[in-house]
């Protein structure tokens, strides 16, 4: 803060203060000082929020001006554009061909006699008529597994 003076030049300016404004009102005179200079670093903050701001806000305008232009110019935006119209043909020429078509029909088929089906927890019975033959041995012979005595 005290740049611009040396140790030297603050207690010759404090001295003669001290003589000329007397120890009475002394006191009071650096009260009215600090206010004065509390006043200043005040006003000097707000100008340099208010300067700070201003340079935020032209950032801010530059950026939407570049995404502005980044919007008109990018070619996803037009393929997105390109494939939702595409996909709106779809959906119509589907409505339409949905439109032609009536409500699902049920079709129930009679029972064939003779054929019940099988209630929960039993299983079907077929007719085995056709045997299985066994099958054929084979041609190695049968090695008894154990112990020779």
């Amino acid at each position: 803060m005290f740049d611009l003076f040396a140790w030297q030049h603050i207690v010759i300016m404090l001295v003669v203060a001290l003589v000329v404004v007397g120890p009475k009102d002394l006191p009071r005179m650096m009260h009215a000082a600090g206010k004065w200079a509390g006043k200043a670093r005040n006003m000097a903050n707000e100008f340099r929020k208010s300067f700070d701001e201003m340079a935020r806000q032209a950032e801010l305008d530059e950026l939407r001006k570049e995404i502005e232009e980044l919007k008109k110019n990018n070619p996803v935006s037009d393929m997105v554009n390109s494939v939702s119209a595409v996909n709106d043909d779809l959906t119509k020429q589907v409505d339409s061909a949905i439109e032609g078509v009536g409500p699902p029909q049920t079709v129930t088929e009679p029972p064939v006699e003779g054929t019940a089906e099988p209630r929960g927890g039993e299983f079907q019975v077929t007719d085995s008529s056709a045997a299985t033959e066994p099958a054929a041995p084979s041609e190695t012979p049968a090695v008894p597994t154990g112990t020779a005595s």
